[in-house]
């Protein structure tokens, strides 16, 4: 079958998400039959000129969507019942923008054998994985009903006292009635948007940031105006000229391993964020999902502030497992008593069965000694990423102290993008910055996930993206 796409290589747009499009937009012009079949990803890449990989990760993508179906052995077919055109249901509405653009599907949909260096998630080699399973079996026999009954609105009253206690260590002061266990920090988010916010409200986010949340704000019909991000936190100069401009109903801020630049708030840069929040009557998010990585312990805003303009939001998801889904809300008493609320009629309750996993290796010490296996790990290969940086001959925004996430650029080189496409004939993908940005300007940034900087790939191709010829 005769595909009627074009391909643009000088447009800026990457080559996957061309396909996507081209292909969406063929399928809905009804010049496609449903059960037809595509071309082979071959044949596509030799017919317009192009590397597999794009075209493998578009496929995937059209699978996703639900316009094509794969069929094992056979090929990729023009879905039955393709999903309907939503450009009709207010596809326009910036509120669906990130939705639209496929990019927040990214992280799932990398082709397996294609090395993920901006990945977001923790190799499954470095979880402890015979720990989680030893915890499965441990409450599957002796809390049976948790498999098939929700979780207290609250969350589990043990864990909230382990999350007490590990918060306490960082010097929040808080009692387990402050703690609501979501699930996730994605819902702790949503819950507090619904919460706290209303459309139209105008909420300063850090440039570059985390990308999901950006999608979130824009959900909630929010106005978000962009902070830069620099080595020591928010760019304070910039926050008190927009401070002049707008009256933002909120901060978010990633204080301790930034995503992306990895980067810690310095004391004096906490301090003054806390006084301008208390001067122009704006609540602060703080997001320290990160918080189990870190082994020299720093203050946080919520420790200087005792959650009088300081939410705080953190959990084991993005340690422990992305599976179980633990995060947690800490915040003043009235706060969280109405989130209950919330989380109660927008989901009735969490996952009974994952608090008490997860409960399970904190009490037996499994979790503990894993954290301490893993900070070796990342400690071990966030040097040596760094090195294999330097040596490549590319700039770091700066050299993290721990956590997972190197911010790096080659310093010749003004759109990321272009090592988007270094990447792909290497077998390697990359996010560019611009992902990472309130309003996806360009950016010559990538993040960089140090499980993954040392793999044979990931060394070629900081290599090679190091001499490509300089802008012109």
């Amino acid at each position: 079958m005769k595909l009627d796409i074009q391909l643009d290589r000088d447009n800026g747009v990457p080559l996957t998400e061309q396909i996507v499009a081209g292909v969406t937009a063929w399928i809905r012009s009804r010049n496609a039959h449903p059960g037809a079949k595509l071309p082979s990803i071959r044949q596509f890449a030799a017919e317009f000129g192009v590397s597999r990989f794009p075209v493998i990760e578009a496929y995937d993508r059209l699978v996703s969507l639900g316009y094509v179906d794969s069929r094992h052995g056979s090929g990729f077919y023009i879905a039955d019942r393709p999903p309907p055109d939503v450009r009709c249901q207010g596809a326009s509405d910036p509120r669906r923008a990130d939705v639209e653009s496929g990019h927040l599907l990214q992280q799932f949909n990398y082709p397996g054998e294609m090395l993920d260096l901006s990945s977001g998630f923790i190799p499954a080699s470095w979880r402890d994985m015979d720990g989680i399973a030893q915890a499965i079996r441990h409450v599957s026999r002796t809390d049976p009903s948790s498999m098939v009954d929700y979780a207290t609105p609250f969350g589990n009253a043990v864990l909230r006292e382990h999350l007490r206690s590990r918060i306490g260590q960082l010097g929040i002061q808080a009692d387990t009635s402050q703690i609501l266990i979501t699930n996730g920090a994605s819902q702790a988010f949503d819950l507090l948007l619904r919460y706290l916010l209303k459309p139209g409200d105008t909420i300063f986010v850090e440039d570059p940031g985390y990308y999901n949340l950006y999608g979130l704000l824009r959900l909630h019909g929010m106005k978000l105006v962009g902070i830069p991000r620099i080595r020591t936190g928010p760019d304070l100069d910039v926050m008190q000229e927009q401070l002049k401009l707008h009256r933002p109903r909120l901060l978010l801020i990633n204080t301790v391993f930034h995503n992306p630049t990895g980067t810690n708030v310095a004391p004096q840069v906490a301090f003054r964020l806390l006084q301008l929040a208390r001067t122009h009557g704006f609540q602060i998010i703080e997001d320290d999902i990160y918080a189990d990585l870190q082994t020299d312990i720093t203050d946080r805003l919520a420790t200087l502030d005792q959650f009088e303009q300081v939410i705080y939001v953190g959990g084991l998801s993005k340690t422990l497992s992305s599976s179980l889904r633990i995060g947690c809300v800490v915040a003043n008493h009235a706060i969280i008593k109405d989130l209950v609320d919330i989380k109660m009629l927008t989901s009735i309750g969490g996952s009974r069965f994952a608090e008490a996993v997860a409960v399970s290796m904190l009490e037996r010490g499994a979790y503990r000694k894993y954290l301490e296996r893993l900070r070796r790990q990342m400690r071990a290969a966030l040097g040596s990423t760094v090195q294999t940086l330097e040596d490549a001959g590319w700039e770091i925004f700066e050299e993290p102290v721990g956590g997972k996430f190197v911010w790096a650029r080659v310093p010749h080189v003004a759109d990321a993008e272009r090592l988007v496409k270094c990447g792909e004939p290497l077998g390697v993908t990359v996010m560019p910055g611009q992902h990472f940005r309130p309003n996806r300007e360009v950016s010559p940034w990538i993040r960089i996930h140090v499980a993954f900087g040392n793999e044979p790939r990931a060394q070629a191709f900081l290599h090679a993206a190091a001499a490509l010829p300089a802008d012109e």
